[in-house]
């Protein structure tokens, strides 16, 4: 064995010296100083568990020699309290001289006593918090938080704010973390991306020591320098990692243990019996602790505890903190060691006199812990419910989740079924406030079941538009939405009508918004106007709510001017009244609605506010969906590039929701489409379509598919661009939609006239008028002009298909569509061209060039080219192209298509495709007939 002497000073560190790591001390005296000349900033630190991280610290901080030093540690329980890191910093703010902002600070925590919806008072509560810290930096101080990966939702959310304004204060935060707690999407990840993404923050690492470094420890714990052996076997069984490295030497080398709880547990061995017993009671306390709490758990006097306090303490258990009075472990992962060895029924004991002595010590979430780590469920349930009526009070979702299925999982046999329903009602609530959609449903569905086991009818159907909504979300359609709205209502129906005038306005409500998503607009309508008879006064929320939803409704509709002006009214209302929710719900109808109706100019000015309006009340699933749309309008009005940054930029935060992801991934394939990268088209656009159809909606399908479409048409696939095009009809005409069907119409046409010909083209466009004359809305009905043109020129009547495409053009250039302008440049030039006018065609094509170019787009320029090369020749062969008369010449010597395609080096199918075109052009019905033409228009040289 070899013994460690006693560490030097009274320090309570086993290794005396401080080995490694200058570089990264050097740093933080650099950053110190930038921020005492007016440039804050915040560090963090991480590394795997045991590296050094806190001493690193101590280090940092004892040659910094700040004025002010105020520290934190979070803590593994910490993760259920919303606001207890907050509420630990204003001790050490107390002592510091900040009484004013230690008790606004607790005040706050405790009691907000904000108003308005959840998102609100969330808002303004860490904009409070965050302020009464910026006040408290600007004079200079150190900051420093240790474990911040243990951090509280709401804590971690006022450190990222705080972030921003240190910038210019003369202050600096340090934050410590584990590395191997980096688990993906969790909320500390999240906000660590955040910060270094936005360089908010900088992040440095901390390594293991390597050999040399292994041995200057051991040297400054015992003494001497290591042997050879004693130097590499070391190295070899701590891996460099400091902790194991001090708990290794303590322990001796006869028998090195695998692991630090290993090695930890050794060593309590050589403790007495008692002090065993007190360690293992401080490890169940979790957290740091005073000597009159720990008396209390333990049942040893004050002075028994002391002594063995000192003597953990002597053995580099336990460290005394600064302020005299209270304690905690040297390192987490000997408090871990020590209570994973605790027996079961001595470790429920012990969680049982924890929550007993506790009284204000600690949070009701702590407690709760304790007691259902006791085995007393009761009193367990008890300070959950009260812990998580807290959390939702703050917005503190997941914490206010984890706290009720504690609450679920200890509630008292004998509660009530109403009591157990309003559990189940108030968890899923706060489960779908976290996305955690399927375990919401399953919530919601006990809730409604107990209710109704009761006879309680209209609680129940208060609950569905709820169960609904997170249907939706999963996938569910339309018919199997509106069947439990529908069922709710019915058994509504024998109660006494005004006991059942809310539940009803809600349910009436969530039909409308229901039918509206899928585009039934009529249906919609009426859903709104029953559930507006309803209203009540003080059901301000639910009545904008309506009026938004049939402000959407009308714009869809055709009834624009009104539709405008209610969804701005509801709008205005909603953020007048604070109700935040409702207003960037407004704002997202408003804006995506014009967006998706071609009111681009309208659009542009209404995303901005949203936008704005978003960003000021940081609701930012609402903020990135508009951020989408504004993307989406860019790339209809010709700026890609634009487009391309907004669409990416809302992909990029971690918090964007999924009908965000599918509008951002519409625009992202249109701009690969445009810009010629057919391969990332598709990827990007069958991923939205794969969305798309999941959640069953016409918005979210239809423009993936018509970018496919478009895309197949372009790349010689009209078959598939027709199979796309059928299938946006089949689901627009199933509501009588045109909003999301007049992009098909010339995309369809042109892939019909390459597959079945005229008449096929002409069958589908009458099919598609009747749906967008049905809705008369301005933006639409240029499409029917261009698939008209485009039917005309395929027939040989140039003269007639110009005419039909210029009114086209001036519609598509009057709403600012850009890709469907330029193709009508593009088909005119066609026209031109067929009518013998080379000049005009010229211009025409010149002009979509420009506009290609300007756009990003060589997909456009390639058509361009496309159209000059294979115009027909002024050499008498009018009106078949150049390629035509190639193929016709060909069947005029009675060749095969088979035969055909190897003399020209393409495909029998293309062939086929040509002879079609060539039949329709010439109005013939057999392959004789085109052997006449052909003898009867020999070529002739152009002039």
């Amino acid at each position: 064995m070899i013994a460690a002497n006693p560490t030097p000073g009274g320090l309570a560190r086993v290794c005396p010296d401080f080995v490694g790591r200058e570089d990264l001390l050097a740093l933080a005296g650099r950053r110190w100083q930038r921020a005492l000349d007016g440039s804050g900033h915040v560090l963090l630190l991480g590394g795997e568990a045991g590296i050094g991280k806190s001493r690193l610290l101590d280090e940092i901080v004892d040659g910094l020699r700040a004025a002010r030093t105020v520290q934190v540690h979070a803590f593994p329980s910490d993760r259920e309290t919303p606001g207890v890191l907050l509420l630990e910093l204003t001790a050490e703010l107390r002592s510091a001289g900040e009484v004013d902002a230690a008790a606004r600070i607790r005040e706050l925590v405790l009691d907000d006593g904000m108003v308005g919806d959840s998102g609100r008072r969330r808002r303004l509560l860490v904009a409070e918090l965050t302020a009464v810290l910026h006040d408290v930096l600007a004079s200079s101080m150190l900051l420093r938080v240790e474990d911040v990966h243990w951090a509280d939702e709401l804590s971690l959310e006022v450190l990222e704010r705080l972030a921003d304004g240190l910038r210019n204060q003369p202050s600096m935060a340090i934050l410590t973390y584990r590395s191997d707690e980096l688990y993906p999407q969790s909320e500390f990840q999240l906000w660590r991306t955040r910060l270094l993404g936005q360089r908010r923050a900088e992040e440095v690492r901390l390594a293991r020591l390597d050999e040399e470094g292994t041995a200057r420890m051991f040297a400054s714990i015992i003494g001497r320098e290591p042997a050879s052996d004693e130097r590499a076997r070391l190295y070899q069984v701590s891996d460099g990692i400091p902790l194991h490295i001090e708990e290794v030497v303590a322990g001796g080398f006869d028998e090195v243990p695998d692991t630090i709880a290993e090695t930890v547990i050794d060593r309590t061995v050589r403790l007495r019996p008692r002090t065993r017993e007190l360690l293992a009671s401080a490890a169940v306390l979790g957290r740091s602790f005073d000597a009159d709490l720990l008396s209390r758990v333990s049942g040893d006097s004050p002075v028994e505890v002391e002594l063995m306090l000192d003597e953990l303490i002597a053995e580099h258990f336990v460290v005394a903190r600064d302020d005299g009075r209270t304690y905690d472990f040297r390192h987490a992962l000997i408090r871990d060691a020590v209570y994973e060895d605790i027996g079961l029924a001595r470790r429920r004991a012990l969680h049982a006199a924890v929550a007993d002595a506790a009284g204000d010590a600690f949070t009701d979430a702590a407690v709760s812990d304790h007691f259902e780590r006791a085995g007393r469920a009761a009193e367990a349930y008890r300070r959950a419910r009260a812990a998580a009526d807290h959390a939702i009070r703050l917005s503190a979702h997941r914490q206010a989740a984890e706290l009720l299925e504690r609450a679920e999982r200890t509630i008292p046999s004998a509660s009530s079924p109403p009591e157990r329903a309003e559990l189940h009602r108030m968890l899923a609530a706060e489960l779908a406030a976290i996305d955690d959609n399927e375990a919401a449903e399953r919530e919601y569905v006990r809730a409604i079941e107990l209710l109704r086991e009761q006879g309680d009818e209209v609680a129940a159907a208060e609950l569905v538009p709820w169960l609904v909504a997170i249907r939706h979300l999963l996938g569910a359609d339309l018919e199997a939405r509106m069947r439990d709205l529908d069922d709710a209502l019915q058994r509504l129906r024998p109660l006494p009508e005004q006991s059942t005038r809310a539940a009803r306005t809600h349910l009436l409500a969530a039909l409308a918004a229901a039918t509206m998503l899928d585009r039934r607009l009529e249906d919609a309508l009426d859903y709104g106007r029953r559930a507006r008879e309803l209203f009540t006064d003080d059901d301000v929320e639910t009545r904008i709510g309506v009026d938004a939803t049939i402000g959407s409704v009308l714009v869809f509709a055709g009834r624009s001017e009104e539709g405008w002006r209610l969804l701005e009214e509801t709008t205005a209302r909603a953020v007048e009244a604070g109700l935040e929710g409702a207003a960037a719900r407004s704002y997202r109808m408003l804006g995506s609605s014009a967006s998706m109706l071609g009111e681009y100019r309208r659009a542009e000015g209404w995303l901005a506010d949203g936008i704005a309006y978003t960003e000021r009340t940081e609701r930012w699933n609402d903020h990135h969906y508009l951020v989408a749309h504004l993307a989406h309008v860019r790339w209809q009005t010709g700026d890609t590039g634009s487009a391309l940054a907004l669409a990416s930029r809302a992909l990029a935060d971690g918090r964007c929701a999924i009908t965000t992801r599918v509008t951002a991934l519409h625009v992202l394939g249109f701009v690969a489409l445009s810009s010629g990268e057919d391969e990332r088209a598709a990827k990007l656009l069958a991923e939205a379509r794969a969305i798309g159809e999941g959640m069953h909606e016409l918005q979210r399908l239809s423009p993936a598919l018509w970018g496919l479409a478009e895309l197949a048409a372009r790349s010689g696939h009209p078959a598939e661009a027709v199979e796309l095009s059928e299938r946006g009809y089949e689901d627009s005409a199933r509501v009588s939609d045109a909003a999301y069907l007049f992009p098909f119409v010339a995309t369809g046409a042109r892939a019909h006239l390459s597959v079945g010909g005229p008449a096929a083209a002409r069958d589908w466009v009458a099919r598609c008028s009747v749906l967008v004359h049905g809705r008369a809305i301005a933006v639409t009905l240029p499409a029917l002009d261009h698939a008209e043109g485009l039917i005309e020129l395929a027939e040989g009547r140039p003269a007639q298909a110009r005419e039909a495409i210029e009114r086209a053009a001036a519609g598509w250039t009057a709403h600012d569509r850009w890709w469907e302008r330029t193709q009508t440049l593009i088909d005119r030039a066609v026209c031109a061209l067929r009518s013998k006018s080379p000049a005009t065609a010229s211009d025409l094509l010149a002009e979509a060039r420009a506009i290609a170019v300007a756009s990003g787009a060589p997909a456009l320029l390639a058509q361009a080219a496309a159209a000059g090369a294979n115009a027909p020749r002024d050499d008498g062969t009018y009106p078949l192209t150049a390629r035509e008369v190639e193929v016709a010449r060909l069947v005029a010597t009675g060749s095969t298509n088979r035969q055909i395609a190897g003399s020209l080096s393409i495909a029998p199918k293309t062939v086929g495709s040509h002879v079609e075109h060539i039949l329709a052009k010439l109005g013939a019905a057999r392959r004789a007939e085109i052997a006449a033409w052909s003898e009867a228009h020999p070529s002739r040289p152009t002039s």
